[in-house]
Parts: C-alpha cells; structure tokens; sequence
C-alpha cells in the first residue's frame, strides 16, 4: 500500500505568491509517495481565495473560514481532513521550499518527528534582525526548559506521523501553534529529528506576519505547556 503525505496549507492574504507555492507543492516527486493537499483560506481580504477556487486538482481539498481566526485555526481545520500518513505544514507564501519534503521523509521511518532546522540549514537572509534574535531565543528556552535540544522550535516544517498528531489536542488558534505542538510533543517523549533546509526569508513589506508580540507569546505557550496539559 501507498503511503500518503498530508500537506496543509493555511492561507491569509497571499495573493502575491500563492499560485506559484501551490504549484511547487503539486508538482514536486515524492518518490511514490502519494500526496493530499488541503488548503484552508482564513478568510483573506484580497483574491487569495478567488485565485484557489480556480484550482482543479483531484487531490486538492478547498475550505474557506467565514471569519479570521488565525494559522493555528486554518491548521486544527485542515487536521480534521487529513487522510495521510505523515502531515506537514506548508505556508503560503515562497519562504520554504517543497523540494525539501525529501530530506524530511527519508528520516520519519526512524522517528516520530522530523523538523527541518533553517539554522541547520541554509538561510538566504533573516531581513528581520529581531526574527533572527527572536527564533533563537525561542529555540533556546525549548531546549531548557524541556531538556532536548532543539535548534529550531518555530519552523514550518514539522513533518508528523498522522496517529501521533490526531492525538494531540491543540488549543491555539494563531501562531502559537507552534510552541504548542512542540511543548506536547517533547513532554511526551516523542523522538523529535532536525535536519538542515533552506529558508528564504520576507520582509514585512513582503507580507511578514508575526511580530515580537507572537514571539512573547510563544514563551509563554512553552513555559505554560510544561507544567500543564
């Protein structure tokens, strides 16, 4: 039987590049591994989500909020339809690069999470200083405050097996999803892989969301997660 890689996408106003992400997406080769995509729009204010209804694609799942809710929000709605062995999160916009989902699958038969570590990795410019400062703090207070080392708590790329996500609730609706998932998941002893990926990152300017507030946020979150459920 197949294996089947499950890749959400949360969408909020990226008009500008979502076309050409979704298009990396589909056609990138998994070497026989077959893919689902869900894109979930968050109720974006330009014509994100008139450029993804024009899409005709089989394996394409299309879902629209009636209201904002936030990254975590698009990601819980895309977690109730994945069909898929493993789930990554794909954003919209070009700052990580689908080629790489390769690297991450070659690892997950060995481990129950692979994360790709831009800071292992290739990074094309951090055009935010405090972005820079801000994940390596981040990552820091991971690694000490939950005893595993983690070099990059805040990327994109977590690839999970399915069974192990459907079974963690998650609560946060915005981008503390991210501490969230990775406070849950080293509490309970899942065997988390890094390896290095490429990261070409935006600009504000460019349509950056998340702002140092996110950043104190995600502290919080982890500080939260390690003492309760």
């Amino acid at each position: 039987m197949k294996m089947k890689l499950s890749i959400i996408m949360p969408v909020y106003n990226e008009e500008k590049t979502f076309s050409e992400i979704y298009h990396k997406v589909r056609d990138v080769k998994l070497n026989g591994i077959e893919k689902e995509i869900i894109i979930i729009d968050d109720c974006s204010t330009d014509s994100s989500w008139d450029i993804i209804e024009k899409i005709k694609d089989k394996n394409l799942v299309k879902i629209k909020h009636k209201k904002n809710i936030g990254k975590g929000g698009a990601i819980k709605t895309g977690l109730n339809c994945i069909t898929g062995d493993y789930m990554i999160i794909q954003d919209g916009d070009l700052e990580y690069n689908p080629e790489e989902y390769n690297k991450l699958l070659k690892q997950i038969k060995n481990y129950d999470v692979v994360y790709g570590s831009r800071f292992l990795g290739e990074i094309k410019g951090f055009k935010i200083p405090l972005h820079y400062i801000g994940n390596k703090i981040l990552s820091l207070a991971t690694t000490v405050i939950y005893g595993k080392k983690i070099t990059d708590m805040e990327t994109c790329y977590k690839l999970i097996k399915s069974d192990i996500i459907k079974n963690i609730k998650i609560n946060s609706d915005r981008f503390d999803f991210e501490p969230e998932i990775t406070a849950k998941l080293l509490k309970n002893k899942y065997k988390i892989k890094e390896i290095p990926i490429s990261y070409n990152c935006r600009s504000f300017k460019d349509g950056k969301k998340i702002t140092w507030k996110d950043g104190i946020k995600a502290l919080y979150i982890l500080i939260k997660y390690r003492f309760t459920d």
